[in-house]
């Protein structure tokens, strides 16, 4: 298995800007190998794919935050990032990082991934 850590997020004004890390470890394959994703939520409501990277650092994102949103992968540090600028009250949410190893899909659905952080908080005010 493989356990992912969130770190960063917090409070900010519209407008501005955040930046949070997701670090991996305890794989059973290298972290290279593994496709990951930001996700996000708020109560009631259903979770989100937010932005995704596969193996070769493709990157897709939700309608919503493309342009302003980009998450990026560091296979040397085993981190996942993503930077959120020009951020929206309507982007408060608790992001999660997420892990999968098997390719294609949707990379939206949630439920394509196996491994998940314990997720993080962000306010936009």
């Amino acid at each position: 298995h493989v356990q992912l850590v969130e770190s960063g997020g917090g409070s900010v004004q519209a407008g501005g800007s955040l930046r949070f890390s997701c670090a991996a470890s305890g794989y059973g394959v290298t972290y290279s190998e593994y496709c990951m994703g930001w996700f996000r939520q708020t109560p009631g409501k259903e979770r989100e794919g937010v932005a995704a990277i596969d193996r070769e650092g493709l990157t897709s994102y939700a309608d919503s935050v493309s342009g302003r949103f980009a998450i990026s992968k560091d296979n040397d540090k085993n981190t996942l990032s993503l930077q959120m600028n020009n951020l929206k009250p309507e982007d408060t949410a608790m992001y999660y990082c997420a892990a999968r190893t098997a390719p294609g899909g949707r990379w939206s659905r949630p439920d394509q991934y196996p491994y998940w952080g314990q997720g993080t908080q962000v306010t936009v005010s």
